[in-house]
């Protein structure tokens, strides 16, 4: 759902990461005048450009920037096998070419980079920008913090490892069949799902979030990816980069207090915004919470990304 009645159209744009064309939306300014700063985005689990980064943004291209949704490997458009595979390693590696091949754009100044995160997006920009000095300010919406201690800790150990050895038999099985084990991304009658309830579905399962690359299954062995992604522990090693979080005070799905808890962990200069959200979904594509949020997002980036050229 756009946010603006005229938002920016996007660029249909490739860059190659790790071997592997990637398919992206880059959204610039209508309005532009020299180089602009840029934003690389990464979004929930199972999104595809079109959907939540897209949304965000076109929102932000409105506001200045040159913004960069896109695929992520196995997702979409973008190349990898095997298809709908959350490969958390893979996510990174493409965040960086996103990042190299956004900063080389004539439209971009590359002093200027940013990084925003979405939901599950939020842990692997949080890693990006740990990683990547060329991230000169970060932005988390409605973000998911996956830490495998804690992951262990909720699960017990028994069932986390139980769920360590279900992933690899499903390796093992592929190896030998080639076939690859499925589940559904969303279900809308409580049957087996990585993204288990009503709010999900109402996102995803219906045309509220179109897109021909968007694909309702996933492989069973991402489960083993979400349990041990590790990004909140690499919060230490963020230094002094501006963070920004945007977060409703009622989400079932990436709670409050870990967002506070992330927040308050920040080493460097840092800012939350409390949206009076009544579900998770709601900052995807609702312009009642998309709206501030992208108005936080474009302070704190005029701020801390400075005016440039």
């Amino acid at each position: 759902m756009p946010t603006t009645d005229a938002a920016p159209a996007p660029t249909e744009v490739r860059f190659r990461a790790g071997g592997l064309s990637l398919a992206g939306h880059l959204y610039l300014p209508d309005d532009q005048q020299g180089q602009v700063p840029g934003i690389v985005l990464t979004g929930p689990l199972t999104g595809v450009k079109e959907q939540v980064t897209g949304t965000y943004a076109a929102a932000l291209a409105d506001q200045g920037f040159a913004a960069l949704a896109f695929d992520h490997r196995n997702f979409g458009a973008s190349d990898g096998e095997p298809r709908q595979h959350e490969d958390a390693a893979g996510k990174r590696q493409d965040l960086v070419a996103a990042t190299s091949w956004l900063a080389d754009h004539p439209a971009v100044d590359r002093d200027r980079l940013a990084a925003v995160g979405v939901c599950l997006g939020a842990s692997y920009a949080l890693l990006h920008a740990c990683y990547d000095p060329r991230i000169r300010a970060l932005g988390l919406v409605a973000g998911g913090y996956n830490e495998a201690a804690a992951m262990r800790a909720g699960m017990g150990r028994d069932r986390y490892r139980q769920v360590l050895r279900e992933a690899a038999e499903a390796d093992a099985r592929a190896q030998a069949t080639g076939e690859v084990d499925y589940l559904a991304a969303v279900s809308a009658d409580g049957s087996e799902a990585i993204m288990g309830g009503d709010e999900p579905y109402a996102y995803y399962g219906t045309d509220r979030a179109p897109s021909p690359g968007w694909v309702n299954r996933i492989t069973r062995t991402t489960i083993r990816e979400l349990v041990t992604l590790d990004a909140a522990t690499a919060i230490d090693l963020l230094a002094d980069t501006p963070t920004v979080l945007v977060h409703g005070r009622t989400d079932a799905y990436c709670t409050p207090e870990q967002a506070a808890s992330i927040h308050a962990r920040l080493p460097g200069p840092k800012d939350i915004l409390w949206l009076d959200t009544s579900n998770h979904i709601e900052l995807y594509d609702d312009p009642r919470f998309v709206r501030p949020a992208v108005d936080r997002l474009t302070s704190w980036f005029h701020r801390h990304l400075g005016a440039g050229a």
